[in-house]
């Protein structure tokens, strides 16, 4: 029995639906431990971004969000022990954030690491397809998308 990915040419309806399937389980494991998933992104941010962009400002240009939804998710963050404030940045009005001992414990947990672990899997070419492909269509959903704006060391 032949499957959809042994076809040499596979539509852009098939591929469309297996994304939004992936979406889909991927935003419905975002409520593991008690978050919702723009909290998760927040932790995973925070933990991968320059020191300099560790800041609710600098998470919603990343995330292209409103930054008072970003600065709410941010406060509950810190209330629930997940986030610390570590001072200001620059003029002094960016407060640079910092996971807490309870936050990186909590990331060993994170919901999307059998993603993580599948992407490993990936050879490097395959990764680097997979990563313009994404590209690609998250600029297509109404953005620029490009490595200046992904968080990383």
């Amino acid at each position: 029995m032949k499957s959809d990915m042994d076809s040499e040419t596979v539509s852009a309806e098939r591929i469309s639906s297996l994304l939004e399937q992936l979406a889909r389980r991927m935003h419905s494991q975002g409520y593991a431990a008690r978050l919702f998933p723009a909290q998760w992104a927040a932790l995973r941010y925070v933990n991968s971004a320059p020191d300099h962009l560790r800041t609710a400002i600098d998470l919603a240009r990343f995330q292209g969000l409103a930054s008072g939804a970003v600065a709410r998710t941010v406060r509950t963050l810190i209330r629930k022990g997940f986030l610390e404030k570590q001072g200001t940045i620059g003029r002094g009005r960016a407060e640079r954030l910092a996971l807490t001992e309870k936050g990186r414990v909590l990331l060993k947990r994170d919901p999307l690491s059998g993603i993580v672990e599948a992407v490993e899997m990936l050879e490097d070419a395959e990764r680097q397809t997979l990563q313009r492909s994404l590209q690609l269509l998250l600029r297509s959903t109404g953005g620029p998308i490009d490595d200046a704006e992904k968080p990383s060391d």
